[in-house]
């Protein structure tokens, strides 16, 4: 017992790095997010949308699944989706860093939760199941959401673009498409408010 609950503490305290590790994203008050705050709020968001998606859940497997799957960056680092956007090499790279540090979690724990932490980081990396396919929406849904609440001058210009190519993550659910329908029109009047002419970006697309 006291073995494994060495193991679980120095998981918890490779956690802390989430803390610091900062994202792309900034805040409405204009300090950087961190990964630990992104993560948190796709938590508190998979509680408040559950009732509303159009399948049963499992939640306590939804939650574990977001909370599971940025803990990689704790050793990779977070790398923007813009980054990789266009840049297949750097993707496979990205993932091989993270593969390397879920591997590493699974190692220190050693167990049947090691192996279950294992599993989940690549069931919400491929989208296998309904509950990765919600987790997979939330991440992206948050991270738009974010970029709304903050000053338009952190944003960079193709994450002008980033915010109406959503569908693709919500198009398995008409809930996650409505609420993709009020973040993306958030993002227009954002926008257009700071002087882009969203119709003709969306044109591009």
């Amino acid at each position: 017992m006291k073995n494994s609950l060495l193991s679980v503490l120095e998981i918890i305290k490779l956690a802390e790095k989430l803390k610091y590790e900062l994202r792309h994203s900034w805040l409405s008050n204009g300090r950087q997010e961190s990964v630990a705050e992104h993560t948190w709020r796709m938590s508190l968001m998979a509680v408040l949308i559950e009732p509303h998606l159009s399948q049963k859940v499992d939640t306590a497997r939804l939650l574990k699944m977001i909370i599971i799957h940025d803990l990689v960056e704790a050793d990779a680092g977070d790398i923007p989706a813009f980054d990789t956007m266009n840049d297949e090499e750097r993707k496979q790279q990205k993932l091989i860093n993270e593969v390397k540090s879920i591997e590493r979690i699974r190692s220190i724990l050693g167990d049947e939760l090691g192996e279950e932490l294992y599993q989940l980081w690549f069931e919400f990396e491929n989208k296998d199941t309904y509950e990765a396919k919600v987790a997979n929406a939330l991440d992206k849904l948050e991270a738009q959401i974010q970029h709304n609440e903050a000053d338009l001058a952190t944003w960079i210009e193709i994450e002008y673009e980033m915010s109406f190519l959503l569908d693709r993550h919500v198009d398995f659910d008409p809930t996650m498409k409505a609420l993709k329908e009020l973040i993306e029109s958030e993002a227009d009047s954002k926008l257009t408010f700071g002087g882009i002419n969203t119709d003709l970006l969306k044109e591009k697309l």
